[in-house]
């Protein structure tokens, strides 16, 4: 396991997902957790990828293609999740907050999209399911879609939900911070 925000995420959603499980990729980018969400839930589970750039739903469809993996990869928002799937029906959903490396730099999440998509999300989440959040921040909209995402999380029930926010302490820079949520069973 790498010792990173995405190798704890990784590590996270190993353990989580079983086959036959039906997981979403809020925010697919080049396609790498929704591919590792398909290899998890395998060919008898489901998982929808979601992104508004056409160039990372391009990028994740041809990730899969070349793995001979298979999800619905869906052009539209996070925020939109509750269009998809019926409540409690979901085991994992991960998100990747920020923008799309090497992609276009105007276009990143923001607290106006990724708070509903958080309470979709949550909502969606069958009891055992969880959550696993990368909160990349910096840059332009960064700092408060970050600040936004920690207060929304203080809101959720503890009698329902348990989260761990958690942040590197001895990192240079502005390193992505690892959130995991559960829900109760």
């Amino acid at each position: 396991m790498q010792l990173n925000t995405l190798g704890l995420a990784h590590e996270f959603l190993r353990r989580s997902v079983r086959p036959g499980d039906v997981c979403v990729d809020a925010t697919a980018g080049r396609g790498r957790d929704t591919a590792l969400l398909c290899r998890l839930a395998g060919a008898d589970g489901r998982v929808l990828a979601f992104d508004v750039q056409p160039e990372a739903v391009r990028q994740t469809q041809a990730l899969l293609a070349e793995e001979g993996l298979r999800a619905e990869v869906y052009l539209d928002s996070h925020a939109n999740l509750r269009r998809y799937l019926p409540p409690e029906s979901v085991q994992a959903v991960v998100f990747n907050l920020g923008r799309l490396p090497g992609g276009d730099p105007h276009i990143f999440t923001t607290a106006e999209n990724t708070l509903p998509a958080l309470s979709a999300a949550a909502e969606l989440l069958r009891p055992g399911g969880v959550i696993s959040l990368s909160v990349y921040y910096g840059g332009p909209n960064g700092y408060s879609e970050r600040d936004a995402v920690l207060s929304w999380l203080r809101t959720l029930d503890d009698r329902r939900y348990t989260v761990l926010a958690a942040e590197w302490a001895n990192r240079r820079g502005e390193p992505p911070l690892p959130v995991f949520i559960w829900r109760e069973r």
